[in-house]
């Protein structure tokens, strides 16, 4: 049965840890999932969850730490001495340990470490955090099976009983020479066909995919997702097999980038959480706000210079929420389509064939619509070369838009920044002033005033 946490269960481990009754909380807790511990780790406050940590074993608190938001779980490390955070730190892979200790103060992380019993574990944690963030090499895990490929089939599977204690899960076995440069991966099929007295460099396959430390997180998710891959080996510069990246850290990091994206598209700087304090969420709102600030005052300051027209046609005053609108929204739709694009590697090809085809999509996204001005102004009893105005600056407005919706987030990305940050404020504050004064400018043109 699915665990369900209710008011009165969490009520229970509240009295509980109030209480101090370890051995109770021990025998309630004793069959329930890390991932639901952290379920009600987060509903508790800091000290409650403190004392819950330090009541429970550290094989299932490393992993509840895990799965807690990385701010829930700074209270809770910040109510730990470091030999207690060392001791959830040894139960933890090196990939998850190496983000746990470096998301405490430098002078906590040196303590902790210090405090960790296997050295081999805190070299290893030592060494990633090393690597550049946004890195392969800051991704992986040292944790992983290899063989040599000198070895003999039974010495293999001897050596391999071995190894597999440290792995959590074992997706690939990987295969090296004396000098640790890796040469390929074994199939467990073929392994378990093979004659016991049969040699790896004869059974093993020398086609594999993987990475270097250097290669960007958005490259390995990009290899992984392309070939299907549950995890794939990580080389250094020399070829030696340094570790593996396994498909749930990439799922977590596809999670980030997309909460990211998400926030930027949103007009949102920095990543923030609903119950951040004030200070925060202004900081990461603000300047965007600024930005929608100054787009508006630049488009009264376009209206001011045609205040001739609104004298002569009033009517286009009521028309121009509806050409921002319009603007704004062509704008942010072909920016999301480019930016999807571009985060799954499929905009390729010319940027003038690139061009022609969304200057063809605009100018029949346009006529359909002017023709439905055109017609609703039939319908109001609207003047002929007014509705024909609008038309014309409607399908002017949307086909700039698209355009602007298209390119910026190309060169954004060409640039090395983001091409989220298009298809949020940035694109619908420009595309508002654009097609502002783009409505005005082809109406004193076909009205003459």
């Amino acid at each position: 049965m699915q665990f369900q946490l209710t008011t009165d269960y969490l009520e229970k481990v509240v009295q509980l840890i109030a209480n101090k009754d370890r051995i109770a909380l021990r025998q309630l807790l004793k069959d329930i999932h890390f991932a639901d511990i952290a379920e009600l780790l987060e509903e508790l406050n800091s000290e409650e969850a403190t004392y819950l940590i330090k009541s429970l074993e550290s094989e299932i608190t490393s992993e509840a730490l895990m799965e807690l938001d990385e701010d829930d779980r700074e209270k809770i490390l910040n109510r730990l001495s470091p030999i207690e955070i060392a001791k959830e730190i040894e139960e933890m892979d090196t990939d998850d340990a190496a983000d746990v200790v470096s998301e405490l103060d430098d002078h906590i992380q040196k303590k902790v470490i210090e405090k960790i019993e296997d050295e081999e574990h805190a070299s290893d944690i030592v060494e990633l955090l090393n690597y550049e963030e946004d890195t392969a090499g800051a991704l992986m895990a040292k944790e992983l099976v290899k063989v040599k490929e000198t070895w003999t089939v039974a010495s293999c599977v001897r050596e391999m009983r071995r190894q597999a204690e440290n792995v959590t899960r074992v997706h690939s076995i990987y295969v090296t020479d004396k000098d640790d440069k890796l040469k390929g991966r074994l199939s467990l099929k073929d392994l378990l066909t093979a004659s016991t007295k049969t040699h790896i460099s004869d059974v093993y396959i020398s086609k594999v995919d993987y990475v270097s430390v250097d290669t960007k997180d958005e490259e390995v998710a990009k290899i992984m997702q392309k070939y299907d891959l549950e995890a794939i080996p990580v080389v250094d510069q020399k070829g030696v097999l340094v570790g593996r990246i396994t498909i749930d850290d990439i799922v977590d990091f596809i999670k980030e980038e997309a909460e990211k994206d998400y926030q930027l598209a949103a007009g949102i700087s920095q990543d923030v959480e609903a119950d951040d304090n004030i200070y925060e969420l202004t900081k990461a709102r603000l300047p965007w706000l600024v930005l929608g600030l100054f787009g508006g005052l630049g488009s009264v300051y376009i209206l001011q210079g045609f205040d001739e027209a609104l004298s002569s046609y009033p009517i286009l005053f009521f028309f121009t929420p509806l050409i921002a609108a319009m603007a704004g929204n062509v704008g942010v739709q072909s920016s999301a389509i480019i930016v999807q694009g571009l985060a799954n590697d499929v905009v390729k090809g010319s940027m003038f064939h690139r061009l022609i085809k969304e200057v063809g999509l605009a100018l029949i996204n346009g006529s359909i619509l002017g023709l439905l001005v055109i017609l609703f102004g039939a319908f109001v009893g609207q003047d002929f070369i007014v509705s024909i105005t609008i038309a014309l600056s409607m399908l002017s407005v949307i086909i700039i838009a698209s355009l602007i919706g298209t390119f910026v987030p190309i060169i954004l990305d060409r640039k090395g920044i983001d091409p989220a940050i298009a298809t949020g404020p940035f694109i619908t504050t420009s595309n508002d002033i654009f097609g502002i004064f783009l409505f005005f400018y082809i109406a004193k043109l076909i009205l003459g005033f």
